[in-house]
């Protein structure tokens, strides 16, 4: 081995805190830089990657096969524009109730309707990817559609209106990028699941070589109506709607992740600059001693690179392989959140962040070796021998220590008048030592705490956003009117009768009623859906983004989209139509909605007629404190149910792209945390090294361990202090600009409540996280310190 191997393999394992400092710090910044890249990759055209993965279909066909047969219905795959089908496959559409062991929703709850298809799991179109527990091994049991699914896995649910009372074991959920059915079962299962009288639908599945846009797909659906005699083709789903929400869901995730991997690289570099620098420059008396040996600046300044390359690059590799390894729950939460994208971190993300790193690290390690390197031998040997305070004076060939060491001395002389001990005076003088050192781990420290505070803020809001946005499902209790295409239909609905239900239980505190129906404004071709109240749903939580809330006939407040597509402002008054009736009405307010839609009174829709349809109610009721939900859902059940009703309790709905964007903000705040203390025990460690000889003097002189543990500590209070006061309103400020950027991409607004989620009680708390932060990053160099025997410190050099 080299001379210069020699002294890069002994630098290494003479400092090997420090090499695990570093090892470790690499580690975290490596494993962030892995996980942000990913997720932007993730994040970029998800449901395009997905599709073509899985071979998805452009329509989904439901045909009648009592006006086709079945060679008419082959023939369909040669109709013009036709690329790819798939198919015949029987399909059913039932309304099953929850079978038994299910909890929610319990037992004999209604379920909605739902299209169940017979088929194999691969296929020539729309491959079915496994996402929780398996495929079906034949009759019993059933595979629902991930993320829509109303029941789990291993529950179960029956069908008391088919012959034989059927009952079928959800035994898996599957993810469908075409979304062809609700669910699918064995193929001999259909017919047990096909009422009397009636015959399953075919399903065929289609590709074509032009459905880009929305006329280009009804070109599609109008050519296989045309292959077929009339009225066969019962129902053509297009994949543009999911396409179009995939997207925008995935571009809300971009700003967040952007902020958090910005942040990151920020923090790594800064870290992993002082603690290649701190390990240099304390070596600055080895450096003198090696060029008196004969070695070259070149060669010291390789020398020192190499010490700084060699736990960078075993750091990078652990970084890579436990950023994969997070990967995998990150990224397939994600991948359901986006339904589609990538699962695994791609090999040429791995291979960047993989060189990337290193170079980093010899690049920030070159500057201050060859700094060093440029000194004269006799000057090296002085620096390194000369006491932290003193270097910079020294190096610039000042004995006196005037000017900045001056300042540094009086500014050091006024904290030792201050009425505190001498041991904790001490401590807040420490950082004087190395003010640029102790400015950069501050700095760090401060973006720590900008990405605890981004990440708490997040949280706040996104949770505030999905109450706003399930309001409609706002109550203790919902009464829910079965929609059309029930197994049983409501004809008439008697309100009297529900409400007098509702009044009389104990419980109930209020109530109103909800009628979702469709209208159109007049001038435009487009309809919009209206959900009209009556009684008072200001309690049910809706969040308004600008004007107010309805007060009476004649108003409305509608979503964003409406506006959008109706070109229209709060304060407008538009007419909405109905079978040749209009009516006027007022837009007093923007409500939060992800979807165009219209809330109103019932008495606003009253001059159109028959556009309420009462066949489509439902009740949303507000339950006293201390009132078991559950309990009084199951009551009022068996009071509405000979009505054609069912009534279960609201709760809490969880939304897996709020849940998976919690996740990953969490997950990536914690590797900064992680960054961020790392760097502070490294900053706090090279101060102790370069100070143990002074440590020992001041234990000799009867300094005892729990005052050098408080000496330790207090030298970091300081900076913790102001990197949270610094950081805080930071990331307050990325906070109120990511938020609105993730709205902007979902295509709604941000209503103020869910902005100003930063209240005293919060914000307190975030600004000592700066301090905790610094001082759990110091606990172990000040242990280090306290155990450091006396004579062994004093002997240190």
């Amino acid at each position: 081995m080299s001379a210069l191997g020699k002294v890069v393999r002994a630098g290494v394992g003479r400092r090997r805190v420090q090499t695990l400092v570093m090892v470790l710090t690499t580690t975290a910044s490596v494993t962030a830089c892995i996980l942000a890249l990913g997720l932007l990759v993730a994040a970029r055209g998800p449901y395009q990657r997905s599709f073509a993965d899985q071979h998805g279909a452009h329509l989904n066909v439901l045909y009648d096969q009592a006006r086709a047969s079945p060679a008419q219905l082959a023939a369909t795959a040669h109709a013009p524009g036709v690329t790819a089908a798939a198919g015949p496959y029987q399909a059913v559409t039932v309304r099953p109730r929850s079978g038994p062991g299910t909890r929610i929703p319990p037992t004999g709850s209604p379920l909605p309707p739902m299209t169940l298809v017979g088929r194999g799991q691969d296929g020539p179109l729309d491959g079915l990817r496994i996402t929780d527990g398996r495929w079906t091994a034949g009759p019993g049991e059933v595979v629902f559609l991930d993320g829509h699914s109303p029941l789990a896995v291993g529950d179960s649910m029956e069908f008391p209106d088919l012959p034989g009372h059927p009952t079928l074991k959800v035994v898996g959920l599957a993810a469908s990028v075409s979304w062809s059915a609700d669910g699918w079962v064995a193929p001999e299962q259909v017919a047990g699941l096909t009422a009397p009288g009636t015959a399953p639908a075919a399903q065929y599945l289609y590709r074509f070589a032009h459905a880009g846009s929305d006329a280009e797909v009804e070109a599609d659906r109008a050519a296989l109506a045309a292959a077929v005699p009339g009225e066969a083709l019962a129902r053509a789903t297009s994949y543009r709607p999911v396409r179009e929400e995939a997207n925008r869901t995935a571009a809300t995730f971009v700003p967040f992740v952007t902020a958090f991997g910005v942040l990151g690289l920020a923090m790594s570099v800064l870290i992993i600059g002082v603690v290649v620098s701190g390990a240099v420059s304390a070596a600055t008396r080895r450096i003198g001693i090696l060029k008196s040996l004969g070695f070259t600046p070149a060669q010291v300044a390789r020398a020192y690179v190499g010490q700084a390359l060699i736990p960078a690059g075993l750091g990078t590799a652990l970084g890579v392989l436990v950023g994969n390894l997070l990967s995998v729950p990150v990224l397939g939460l994600a991948h359901k959140a986006l339904r589609g994208g990538l699962l695994g971190i791609p090999v040429w993300v791995d291979a960047v962040v993989a060189v990337v790193a290193p170079a980093a690290v010899a690049g920030t390690a070159l500057v201050p070796a060859l700094r060093a390197g440029r000194l004269r031998t006799v000057e090296a040997l002085a620096i390194g021998r000369t006491a932290p305070g003193a270097k910079r004076a020294a190096a610039r060939g000042s004995a006196t220590g005037a000017g900045p060491a001056g300042r540094l001395s009086r500014v050091q002389d006024v904290i030792g008048r201050l009425p505190v001990s001498r041991a904790l005076s001490l401590g807040l003088a420490s950082p004087l030592n190395r003010p640029g050192r102790s400015a950069t781990t501050g700095a760090a420290v401060a973006l720590g705490t900008v990405g605890v505070t981004l990440c708490v803020g997040l949280t706040l809001s996104l949770g505030s956003l999905q109450e706003g946005l399930t309001a409609d499902r706002a109550g203790g209790v919902v009464v829910q009117v079965p929609i059309e295409g029930a197994a049983q239909p409501v004809d008439h609905v008697d309100e009297a009768a529900v409400a007098k239900a509702i009044d009389s239980r104990p419980g109930t505190r209020a109530w109103y009623s909800s009628v979702p129906t469709q209208v159109a404004l007049a001038g435009n071709t487009g309809r919009s859906a209206v959900v009209a109240f009556d009684g008072d749903a200001s309690w049910s939580g809706f969040h308004m983004i600008s004007g107010r809330w309805f007060r009476g006939p004649g108003e409305i407040v509608v979503a964003a989209a409406y506006l959008r597509a109706n070109q229209a402002k709060v304060g407008d008054t538009v007419t909405l139509a109905d079978h040749g009736r209009s009516t006027p009405a007022k837009i007093t307010g923007e409500v939060l909605a992800t979807s165009d839609v219209v809330f109103t009174d019932r008495a606003t829709l009253a001059p159109l007629g028959g556009a309420i349809r009462t066949e489509a109610l439902a009740f949303h009721v507000d339950l006293t404190p201390g009132t078991d939900a559950r309990a009084y859902a199951d009551g009022l059940d068996q009071a509405v149910r000979p009505m054609g009703l069912g009534a279960e309790s609201g709760g809490e709905h969880v939304n897996i792209v709020m849940l998976a964007m919690n996740t990953l903000a969490g997950t990536l705040t914690l590797l900064l945390a992680v960054v961020a203390g790392l760097g502070v025990l490294n900053t706090v460690l090279l101060d102790t090294r370069e100070r143990v000889h002074d440590l020992g003097v001041l234990k000799a002189l009867g300094m005892s361990p729990r005052q050098t543990v408080g000496m330790v500590l207090t030298s970091v209070c300081g900076s913790g202090l102001a990197a949270g006061l610094v950081g805080v309103p930071i990331g307050v400020l990325v906070h109120h600009q990511v938020l609105p950027a993730m709205a902007r991409a979902a295509g709604i607004g941000v209503p103020d409540a869910d902005l100003a989620v930063f209240a005293p009680p919060v914000v307190g708390p975030l600004i000592l996280g700066g301090l905790v932060l610094a001082l759990l990053g110091a606990a172990l160099p000040a242990t280090w310190a306290a155990r450091t025997r006396t004579v062994t410190a004093l002997r240190t050099e």
